[in-house]
């Protein structure tokens, strides 16, 4: 169980000492990246420190060819941050497959999808693996018609995404076009573009070796590492870059260091020390909403929850007087409550029936992980009790740690109540949003018992502000007659009631 904060936000202006949320000072924006990139790592069923150890094997190419100092800042973040489309397509992965999308991601990155026979061999192993012999042919005949257009459009998917997302946070061009071209292939066999030889950035051909070669190496060992860049020499990569790592083969050294890498730490020195980044309050709230947006398009099920749960958490945060602090805490906390969901496979999260007990298991671990992620980032590691609870109530009936009231500061109890709202009122795939005085009701019911009463209230009279004509005694006015347009929460709120959720969807925010 983790620790908690016994404390409770305080009503006044500024800051105390026993604030759950202290004032942000100027951090390396490569020890928040680097300590995010295990979230990365999740969602690509890769085991912990697969960015961090990319890294290293990136850098030591991109020193070993003499890179400037700015373009190996450029292809540092590139190898941290290269996975970070890879949650776009996990649903369509799960879909397409009918499997777990983690399973068919790690088996991925050692199969030679440029081979016929051996992609193949990867399909009828994966293709709804465990699933009935009809089911798997169904899968194995789809993904046959589906060929080469349909692997281009998943790669495209997560290639495309993942560069949006390092431009949106600010870093320079040629970080985004490394991650756009991760999966090119020097002969031109790769994905989604199809460039070939040099037409494929530099940064791009670095970032494609070391993520296979770290993924060999803690797989397969460095034998079969070796094996395996003879093997794609010319083919899959750049025979001048491959023979810098073939180079080191009589270095054990060098690899025994690789593969004990586990934590950004490990790092120590790899940024070029003239070209280090620093981040503060703005640029942390730009890379919350970054990973907010990398959560939410891990299930269409989600789209804009994190988001959503932010906005209504720092409005309650505002309604119950908390100081600007605490309230900014709040805020980055809704945004990355739901980071561990990265870790759920999307066969479980998307689900359209019941889950089983082990399935409703495996939900369930997801604030661990949250809890495990946030702890390590410094940046966020204030905010991780509160991020992580949000599923825990106060009468000890929450998971997965079973805490009860005294065990929930105001922080967590503020982020459950949100949760729980933002997933009643947002329109999903399968149903429409609540409306607002519906959803506000059904916390109502358990007001003291699983939710704070004082901040159930406190989201009623916010709700109640933003659509007035949602309650039962409203007169009909327009909820905006007054010519203010509606927040991003308020959005939110729907202004008709709904059918029930959907018998998977009621498990979970």
């Amino acid at each position: 169980m983790p620790t908690t904060m016994a404390y409770r936000l305080h009503d006044s202006g500024g800051s105390s000492p026993s604030a759950p949320f202290a004032v942000a000072h100027r951090l390396p924006l490569s020890d928040v990246v680097a300590s995010l990139s295990y979230a990365l790592d999740l969602t690509e069923g890769q085991p912990q420190g697969h960015s961090v150890r990319s890294c290293l094997i990136g850098m030591h190419i991109g020193r070993a060819i003499g890179l400037s100092s700015e373009s190996l800042s450029s292809l540092y973040y590139a190898l941290l941050l290269k996975d970070a489309g890879c949650s776009a397509n996990a649903a369509p992965v799960a879909t397409t497959f009918g499997a777990d999308d983690h399973a068919v991601k790690r088996a991925l990155k050692t199969t030679n999808w440029s081979n016929f026979i051996e992609a193949s061999v990867y399909v009828a192993r994966h293709a709804a693996r465990g699933g009935t012999p009809w089911t798997r042919l169904r899968h194995i005949i789809g993904l046959a018609r589906g060929g080469s257009e349909q692997t281009r459009d998943l790669m495209r998917i997560r290639c495309e995404r993942g560069a949006a997302i390092v431009q949106r946070l600010g870093f320079p061009p040629a970080t985004a076009a490394a991650v756009r071209t991760l999966d090119e292939h020097w002969d031109g066999k790769g994905q989604p573009a199809g460039l070939r030889g040099e037409e494929i950035p530099l940064l791009g051909r670095v970032c494609g070796l070391a993520q296979t070669t770290e993924v060999f190496l803690q797989s397969r060992g460095l034998n079969a590492t070796v094996e395996m860049l003879l093997d794609r020499r010319g083919s899959w990569f750049d025979p001048l870059l491959t023979d810098v790592l073939l180079e080191e083969t009589t270095n054990p050294l060098f690899w025994r260091q690789v593969q004990a890498a586990r934590r950004p730490s490990s790092l120590c020195g790899q940024e070029p020390a003239e070209r280090v980044r620093w981040v503060g309050s703005r640029e942390l709230d730009r890379i919350a909403e970054a990973f907010a947006d990398i959560i939410d398009a891990k299930s269409p099920f989600t789209y804009r929850h994190s988001k959503g749960v932010a906005e209504i958490a720092r409005h309650l945060g505002r309604v119950l007087g908390c100081s600007r602090t605490d309230v900014a805490g709040l805020y980055r906390a809704g945004l990355l409550h739901d980071i561990g969901k990265l870790g759920i496979s999307n066969r479980i999260l998307d689900k359209p029936a019941p889950l089983t007990e082990a399935e409703l298991a495996e939900v369930r671990l997801h604030p661990r992980y949250s809890m495990e992620i946030l702890s390590h980032v410094t940046a966020f590691a204030e905010a991780a009790p509160a991020a992580a609870q949000h599923h825990e109530r106060l009468d000890g009936s929450g998971y997965p740690w079973g805490l009860r009231g005294d065990q929930l500061d105001l922080a967590s109890r503020i982020i459950a109540v949100a949760d729980v709202f933002e997933a009643l009122t947002a329109d999903r795939p399968y149903r429409a949003g609540l409306a607002a005085a519906e959803a506000v009701a059904i916390l109502h019911r358990e007001a003291g018992t699983a939710y704070d009463g004082d901040v159930v209230q406190a989201l009623e009279g916010w709700a109640r502000e933003m659509a007035p004509a949602q309650w039962p005694e409203a007169t009909g006015a327009s909820p905006f007659d007054d010519g203010t347009p509606p927040s991003r929460a308020s959005s939110t709120l729907r202004p008709t009631p709904a059918p029930a959720p959907h018998p998977a969807r009621q498990r979970v925010g």
